[in-house]
């Protein structure tokens, strides 16, 4: 027997005590060992068990290492319901918001409201809230490891909605007070009721906030105060909400409006959110997913085959029928002064151009319409309408901000002194209006390859000497895009002989005295004679940007065969553009070109599609580079050039064919398909041209 020796005190006799051990021979143990031997086994899968809990509880899950959350006590007080006044604007503020692309695909967009004084921003990242007057920071909540894919708002309660990173059935809602910021509740396990993949909201009122069960087949209403149950309502038999639709619902105070997904087509189903009382259910025309926009008192359904209105009652009073009435997204609409102010796609319109009109609510009945261009958002405030078009103009770069009334639909026009995009992802453009400010959100290409989105909050500006269509630059400031290049600097790009092709723009009720833009068509010598535009002269232009058409008229404004200022030369190889020469004045320059491009052009080949573009004229150097920088902010691919002379210049695109530059107010845009770097060889002329 194997024994074990104990040291113990000495006894009487001063020796060891020798203790035997309970194994029996041949190595088996006892019951007694099998016993302590299974507890032992217990005993440690449940301390491993409760690490793991303990770990995962207060470890992984533990608040104080994944959240970012900061809170103010400052007072912020409600803004009036009006917009800027018609006239010129300038950006007071702006704020970029960089897209996440988090694990769950559609939910990367950019997403605001304006209320309570205070700007809301919505991402993949989580929550900011701005003073809708100053832009400066309030509060915000962010987890990491979790992704916002919800929000909603009702009264001073702000709810969160987030799921954990690769663990989809990890949710988490999280509830605040809209003003300070404060945590006052958390919940795990429930999901929003129809979130929306265009601007991450779903739908609250009355102080409750509307969540599904898994299925999506059940309502359910908890108080945005504490999360606790408020009601519960099953959905019609065979329905079930929306998952992951454009804008499955939307919601006001007192009414919440929810898509289903039932048997053979959707359906409306408009819901009291105090009490989960079914107010009205309405059937749609197809079996796709709506977009739903919600105004005071008007609901707009859109599911591919036609726009419908309808009022409190659930009355269908308005219908606009058409498979593209509203393009992929939910028409642009308001409600002002009693009407409702929608902006449509009528069959067989031009591309970029759409209807507006208004209608009276409840009854229905036309006010007014008219062609509009195609505009990208509108707000309200104050008894105006404020209408986003991507573009003041087809021809000239910043975007324009029309001001129409309710009432007649007259219509008065500024520009916004920013570039639009509105095809690029992550945020659709959006409009609000309050305080004497007007909020537009767009969508940027950089950081590139994740891109972003910008608020800029603008105010009235000043009214300049010059109409408010042009920010307040007289008429006179814009020069002739015809006569930025003379014939030496066509000659250098072996242009000898060509026509012009001018064209003009106008902005409201201003038109502007001289071309815009102008192409150069390169012409050949005609036996036994010659043609217009043969040796320098001009040749056909376009009176008006809406009916232009090379060869209506003759050119007012084709460069003049008359020596002027030489500029630095650019080497000849792909997108380099170069200078190696020094600049030089009066008739030398015929004579440089003459002896050294001259004899460089007859190897090369003859620029083609060339064109030139005024695209705008500020009010001041600052301008035109905020403006410059949106444009450029607007492509997926730029890169600046610091060789071209200008103050400013990006080259655009893949190739080495388009060059964006701004010399003092001036913005020229140079587009020269071929040969590579001959963009930039004439935009350097443009520039010394235009110092």
């Amino acid at each position: 027997m194997v024994g074990v020796v104990l040291a113990t005190p000495y006894g009487e006799g001063g020796g060891a005590v020798v203790v035997g051990s309970r194994q029996r021979p041949g190595g088996r143990s006892g019951r007694a060992g099998r016993v302590r031997l299974a507890l032992g086994v217990v005993s440690g899968v449940v301390a491993v068990a409760l690490c793991a809990v303990l770990v995962d509880r207060f470890v992984l899950r533990a608040e104080w290492w994944q959240v970012r959350h900061t809170v103010t006590g400052e007072p912020v007080a409600p803004q009036s319901g009006v917009g800027p006044p018609p006239g010129p604007l300038t950006a007071s503020w702006e704020q970029p918001t960089r897209m996440h692309h988090g694990p769950v695909a559609g939910y990367d967009s950019v997403a605001y409201d304006v209320a309570q004084g205070q700007v809301v921003t919505a991402s993949g990242r989580g929550l900011e809230v701005r003073d809708a007057r100053t832009g400066a920071g309030r509060w915000s909540y962010r987890r990491s490891g979790w992704t916002l894919l919800g929000w909603s708002a009702t009264r001073s309660r702000l709810i969160a909605y987030f799921e954990r990173d690769g663990r989809r059935d990890d949710r988490l809602l999280v509830g605040f007070d809209a003003l300070s910021g404060g945590l006052l509740w958390r919940r795990e396990g429930d999901r929003p009721a129809a979130a929306s993949r265009t601007t991450l909201r779903w739908p609250a009122g009355s102080g409750v906030v509307l969540t599904t069960d898994e299925g999506r087949r059940e309502l359910t209403g908890r108080s945005a105060e504490s999360g606790a149950e408020v009601w519960r309502r099953r959905l019609p038999a065979g329905c079930r909400l929306f998952e992951g639709a454009g804008r499955p619902s939307d919601a006001r105070e007192t009414l919440a409006a929810l898509a289903l997904d039932c048997p053979g087509r959707s359906r409306l189903l408009a819901v009291d959110p105090a009490s989960g009382r079914i107010r009205w259910s309405r059937p749609l025309g197809s079996a796709e997913s709506p977009e739903v926009a919600m105004l005071d008192g008007v609901t707009l359904a859109s599911d591919g085959t036609a726009l419908r209105a309808f009022d409190q009652h659930g009355t269908q009073f308005g219908v606009w029928e058409g498979d593209g009435v509203c393009g992929d997204a939910v028409c642009p609409s308001v409600l002002a002064a009693g009407r409702l102010v929608v902006v449509f796609r009528p069959e067989g319109a031009r591309q970029g151009t759409a209807r507006m009109e208004a209608r009276d609510v409840p009854s229905g009945r036309v006010a007014w319409r008219r062609d509009v261009p195609a505009y990208a958002a509108l707000a309200q405030a104050g008894g105006r309408v404020y209408a986003l078009r991507p573009r003041l103009s087809e021809v000239l770069l910043p975007a324009g901000i029309d001001i129409v009334s309710a009432d007649g639909g007259t219509t008065t026009t500024a520009p916004a002194p920013i570039a639009v995009d509105p095809d690029l992802p992550g945020v659709r453009p959006w409009m609000a209006a309050a305080g004497g400010l007007l909020y537009v959100a767009v969508a940027e290409a950089p950081p590139r390859p994740e891109g972003s989105a910008r608020l800029i909050a603008f105010r009235g500006g000043p009214a300049g000497t010059g109409p408010a269509e042009l920010g307040g630059v007289a008429e006179a400031d814009w020069p002739d895009a015809c006569a930025l290049l003379e014939k030496p600097d066509l000659a250098a790009v072996r242009l000898d002989s060509y026509a012009t092709g001018p064209t003009r723009a106008s902005v409201g009720r201003v038109h502007l005295p001289h071309p815009v833009s102008c192409t150069y068509e390169p012409q050949r010598k005609a036996r036994g004679g010659s043609r217009p535009g043969q040796d320098g002269t001009p040749g056909d232009g376009a009176p008006h940007e809406d009916d232009a058409r090379p060869g209506a008229s003759p050119s007012p404004g084709a460069p003049q065969p008359t020596p002027g200022p030489s500029g630095t030369r650019f080497g000849h190889g792909p997108s380099t553009a170069k200078p190696d020469g020094d600049r030089d004045g009066g008739g030398s320059d015929d004579r440089e070109r003459g002896a050294g491009e001259r004899d460089a052009a007859e190897a090369e080949p003859v620029v083609r599609g060339l064109t030139v573009s005024i695209r705008w004229v500020a009010d001041g150097p600052a301008t035109a580079s905020r403006l410059l920088d949106s444009l450029q902010a607007t492509q997926a691919q730029v890169r600046q050039r610091r060789d071209i002379g200008g103050d400013e210049a990006y080259e655009i695109g893949p190739t080495a064919g388009t060059i964006a530059l701004r010399v003092g107010r001036f913005i020229v845009v140079v587009d020269a398909s071929n040969p590579p770097g001959a963009a930039a060889r004439v935009a350097h002329y443009v520039a010394l041209r235009l110092r």
